[in-house]
């Protein structure tokens, strides 16, 4: 979130750990913008935060020109926000998987392309794999599954990297060492990310924000060696980047 309050300090973070692979969590809902209120008026509150109203942004950005206009320019302004940092951009996603929504998702496609974008996150969670973890997916999640094939064309037509499955949506916030040695031997070929929120511990801001995630046992899931053996046994850990760089 490159206009988070934290963004120095992580960029700080990011600096000294050079095989640490940064992408841009783009934030267009339930979150800071970079731009000040006054060019997106019709984007942000007066403090400069984004709206969590799924729906009412959704209906905005598809039939609005002037708000399109308006999150066009905080788009690019996110892009150019995180190029300004150094860091290389190993890919890009968005708050809330809202680059599922078409506007965005080309927004983000188009204008991440000027900086050098080649892989974007597609946050499709396959109902098979969850099933054979014992975990029934509602129709909402199978609906989001079958959704995430629009996204994966504009990114391909684009000639963009994907992901093929994301495993962390479900059990968001819940992503423990016990859960991941049921997940990790069901997950399918190909390119599979994996995500977390991890925290050493959790502060007023996480607290009010996901009450329920278990960041401090997620972040000792990524350092348990038996979650790694079990992921070295079935593939290899990478990177969009080092995907990218191999296909070039």
């Amino acid at each position: 979130m490159i206009g988070g309050p934290a963004v120095a300090d992580a960029v700080r973070r990011a600096r000294r750990l050079p095989t640490l692979c940064v992408g841009l969590h783009l934030v267009v809902i339930e979150g800071p913008a970079v731009l000040p209120p006054a060019p997106i008026p019709d984007l942000v509150d007066q403090r400069g935060q984004f709206p969590s109203g799924q729906l009412r942004l959704g209906i905005d950005y598809f039939f609005r020109p002037g708000v399109r206009r308006q999150l066009a320019a905080e788009i690019r302004a996110q892009f150019a926000a995180f190029a300004a940092t150094g860091l290389p951009l190993d890919h890009a996603n968005a708050h809330k998987h809202m680059h599922l929504h078409p506007t965005v998702g080309r927004l983000l496609i188009r204008i991440g392309r000027d900086f050098g974008l080649r892989a974007v996150r597609v946050p499709a969670e396959p109902p098979a794999v969850l099933a054979a973890c014992g975990m029934r997916s509602s129709s909402g999640a199978r609906a989001l599954f079958h959704w995430t094939t629009a996204l994966r064309r504009q990114a391909h037509r684009a000639g963009l990297l994907t992901n093929d499955h994301c495993f962390g949506i479900a059990w968001s916030g819940q992503m423990t060492a016990k859960l991941l040695l049921r997940l990790v031997p069901r997950i399918p070929d190909g390119l599979s990310e994996i995500y977390f929120h991890p925290a050493s511990r959790a502060d007023a801001a996480l607290s009010a924000l996901m009450p329920d995630y278990r960041h401090e046992d997620e972040l000792a899931a990524l350092l348990n060696p038996e979650v790694r053996e079990a992921l070295e046994a079935v593939g290899r850990l990478t990177s969009y980047g080092a995907e990218t760089s191999a296909t070039t």
